[in-house]
C-alpha cells in the first residue's frame, strides 16, 4: 500500500520532498521589511478603528439621551485609561488615514519603487507621530488643561 492510498495519512502522498516544506509561508521565515510591517499595521489598525466606532457611536447616544448616560460615558471617556484609549485610537486614525493614500497612490501607479516604497513607508510613521502630537497638543492647550 503506497502513501496516497493509506487511509492513516488521510489519502495524501506524504513522501515527496515538497512535503518537507512549509505549506504556506510564516512570518518567522522573512526578514521583517517596512512594506511588511505597513502592510500588518494596516489591517490592525483597521479592527483598532472599528471598537473606537464603537465608543463613538456610544457616546453620540450618550449625548442625545443625555443626564446620568452622557456623564456615565464620559466618566469612562475622561478616565485615564479612556483616554490612554483615545490616544492609541487617535494613531490608529492617523496611521490608517496616511497609509490608505499611500495605498490610493500606487492604485494610481506610483510610488512601485523599492526607494519610494521605503520612503513613504517613513513618511507615514513620521506623519502620524506629528499628526498624533500636534493633535493631542491641541487638544490638551485648549480642552484638557493647559489653562
Amino acid at each position: 500500500m503506497t502513501a496516497s492510498n493509506n487511509p492513516a495519512s488521510g489519502g495524501y502522498q506524504t513522501d515527496s520532498p515538497r512535503f518537507d516544506r512549509p505549506l504556506s509561508p510564516h512570518l518567522q521565515v522573512y526578514r521583517w521589511q517596512i512594506t511588511m510591517l505597513t502592510s500588518i499595521l494596516h489591517r490592525a489598525t483597521g479592527i483598532v478603528l472599528s471598537v473606537g466606532a464603537l465608543l463613538l457611536t456610544c457616546w453620540l447616544v450618550a449625548v442625545a439621551i443625555g443626564g446620568e448616560h452622557y456623564a456615565r460615558v464620559a466618566a469612562i471617556i475622561t478616565h485615564p485609561a479612556g483616554q490612554a484609549f483615545l490616544f492609541l485610537w487617535s494613531i490608529a486614525f492617523f496611521y490608517h488615514f496616511a497609509n490608505g493614500i499611500r495605498h490610493l497612490l500606487w492604485d494610481a501607479g506610483w510610488g512601485f519603487e523599492i526607494k519610494r516604497m521605503y520612503a513613504s513607508g517613513y513618511t507615514v510613521f513620521a506623519f502620524v507621530v506629528a499628526a498624533t502630537a500636534i493633535t493631542w497638543w491641541l487638544a490638551w492647550d485648549k480642552i484638557g488643561g493647559g489653562a
